[in-house]
């Protein structure tokens, strides 16, 4: 029988609390925080609360030296741009076109990395999971991330699509709650994919993934 090197990584649950953590700061929020001021002050006080929790968010971080996250990062860059616009425009659908269009733009960068070997995906796993150096500098682990891409690619062009369609034929409050639902849910499955697809990717190279105790390598992984 082919002896496996078992990796350890956090429990599942400790996983989830932290995935929850960087949706809650990055995303969640900063949506209920729009739509709150924007039914209580107007368009622009939802678009400036939105912002100043995620500059907040960014601000903290660098005050206590602390690592900022890529998902947040990524978020607060194509939320000043999306501010920027709607506060020229004054016009919600644009607002909300953008992110949209930036499901597409996201989609496409995950193609671009893998293809240059250095897939973005592998950096927002980080975020949510640590993984050891040695597994991430592994070749069949950076074989995986490259073609668990074009899944993620693939989840990004089609939130594009639908959210583009939602937001043709929706009001603000249907599109609100059909597209967070619809992208969350999708997002989810993708993950539990990944997942599977992960441990088995690296079963196959004689590689154990164990979820649960203290995040530890074994001496040597297989090249």
């Amino acid at each position: 029988m082919t002896h496996l090197k078992t990796i350890h990584l956090p429990a599942p649950k400790a996983v989830l609390a932290n995935a929850a953590r960087h949706l809650l700061e990055g995303t969640l929020v900063p949506l209920g925080l729009f739509y709150l001021l924007f039914v209580l002050v107007g368009m622009e006080g939802g678009l400036f609360a939105a912002l100043g929790w995620s500059l907040t968010a960014i601000a903290t971080r660098v005050a206590l030296r602390k690592k900022i996250p890529a998902v947040l990062t990524l978020t607060t860059l194509l939320l000043v741009a999306r501010t920027v616009v709607g506060y020229l425009t004054g016009d919600l659908v644009l607002y909300f076109l953008q992110p949209t269009l930036q499901n597409f733009l996201i989609g496409f960068l995950m193609l671009v990395s893998a293809s240059l070997g250095r897939p973005f995906i592998a950096r927002l796993a980080s975020d949510f999971c640590a993984l050891p150096p040695e597994l991430v500098a592994n070749a069949h682990v950076q074989r995986f991330f490259r073609r668990v891409s074009l899944l993620w690619a693939m989840v990004f062009f089609t939130n594009g699509v639908t959210t583009l369609w939602i937001l043709t034929t929706a009001t603000l409050e249907q599109f609100l709650a059909a597209s967070t639902a619809g992208s969350y849910s999708l997002v989810l499955l993708a993950a539990a994919g990944s997942l599977a697809w992960f441990r088995r990717s690296l079963r196959n190279n004689g590689i154990r993934l164990r979820l649960g105790g203290t995040p530890k390598l074994a001496p040597s992984l297989p090249a």
